[in-house]
């Protein structure tokens, strides 16, 4: 008989396919397919990006959910959320406010963080709250956080002393800036958290680097690059290596809010106390979208890895596509791409796919 092993499932999202609870919910049954004496537990981890406030709530189903109305892209309304941990640590997703997914049709020059600024607001006047932790991934705009300082209360002012227009397309009109009566973070602070370590300005910026997926053209991208280059002048500060995060939000939240950066994986790691589980456990699966280079530089599956090893357990990955090679690196799993025939077909039918390599995975074993 098999020796039952303790089964940690623990992956990102597969963006465009599937969320990290999906994408552990079909490993996991593909997986008892032949291994059903495991234990499995699903883990579902994120880096800052979309859907890591969801992975906050499902770790923790004893938070409070704060919905708020926001003024989305051009004054639309709509309903957003955060969270309120029990210690006072309030979870902030930039996605969900005014996130790329949120655009019914993409505007470059004019969406901003405004959206995402009222919640901080929100949550800053709380008296709950002790500590902000944003998440900024999956933005919409280049405004460099402008619009979400503007709705903290801060004045962003053009030569003729009127507000500036919101998004990256006002930015080149900034004159003066006045934070005299803005809404100050809590006791503790503010944190960000991003998992890339673009700079804000230059051909690894901002403007450049996410613009064009965001829907800038090249003209576009180098109104933005201008609008991001006068506030880095206004601010008087320097740049650096993750200010261009989330159209360089990062920075703007640093300059107006005294906001620090770090690390997606591995804050929402250790908040979620993920080196326990995986030190409780015989077997480690982990995985995204998109495996490649990148993926051991800050990304949730390549902190698992590390985590893994530190502990001497074995890791497994579980990849929508890869630009490594597995058996040459040393690595152990599935790619779905190569198991349905095309990227097409592992997109489309994930989760089918996603149950086929839960049972190739515990063959491995």
């Amino acid at each position: 008989m098999q020796k039952a092993l303790r089964v940690l499932i623990t992956p990102d999202s597969f963006k465009g396919s599937a969320t990290n609870r999906e994408v552990a919910d079909a490993i996991a049954l593909g997986w008892k397919k032949v291994r059903t004496q495991d234990e499995i537990n699903c883990f579902p981890m994120a880096d800052g990006g979309e859907g890591t406030l969801e992975t906050f709530a499902m770790r923790f189903p004893r938070a409070q959910r704060i919905k708020i109305e926001v003024n989305f892209h051009e004054k639309q309304k709509r309903i957003a959320t955060w969270l309120l941990l029990d210690d006072g640590t309030a979870i902030i997703e930039l996605a969900e406010a005014c996130g790329l997914t949120h655009m019914k049709v993409l505007d470059p020059l004019k969406a901003s963080t405004f959206a995402f600024g009222q919640i901080l607001k929100s949550a800053a006047e709380n008296a709950e709250v002790k500590k902000i932790i944003a998440c900024i991934g999956g933005s919409a705009s280049t405004d460099g956080g402008v619009g979400a300082l503007i709705a903290l209360g801060a004045r962003f002012l053009s030569a003729s002393g009127d507000s500036i227009q919101l998004g990256g397309v006002g930015l080149k009109e900034i004159h003066t800036v006045d934070f005299s009566e803005m809404t100050q973070p809590p006791q503790l602070g503010s944190t960000c958290l991003a998992d890339v370590n673009n700079f804000l300005l230059g051909d690894n910026g901002a403007a450049k680097t996410y613009g064009p997926q965001k829907g800038a053209t090249a003209k576009d991208i180098e109104i933005l690059e201008a609008g991001l280059e006068r506030l880095l002048e206004v601010s008087e500060k320097n740049d650096f290596a993750g200010a261009g995060a989330a159209g360089g939000t990062s920075f703007g939240l640093n300059f107006g809010w005294d906001t620090s950066l770090n690390s997606g994986a591995k804050v929402i790691a250790e908040l979620m106390e993920l080196r326990e589980e995986i030190n409780k456990s015989d077997i480690v699966i982990t995985g995204e979208g998109k495996y490649d280079q990148q993926s051991a530089q800050g990304k949730v599956v390549g902190l698992i890895q590390e985590l893994s090893a530190e502990y001497k357990k074995r890791t497994l990955l579980c990849v929508g596509s890869s630009d490594v090679d597995f058996p040459s690196n040393h690595l152990s799993g599935v790619v779905l791409e190569d198991l349905a025939g095309s990227k097409e077909a592992a997109m489309s039918e994930s989760l089918q796919w996603l149950v086929k390599a839960g049972e190739l995975l515990a063959q491995q074993v």
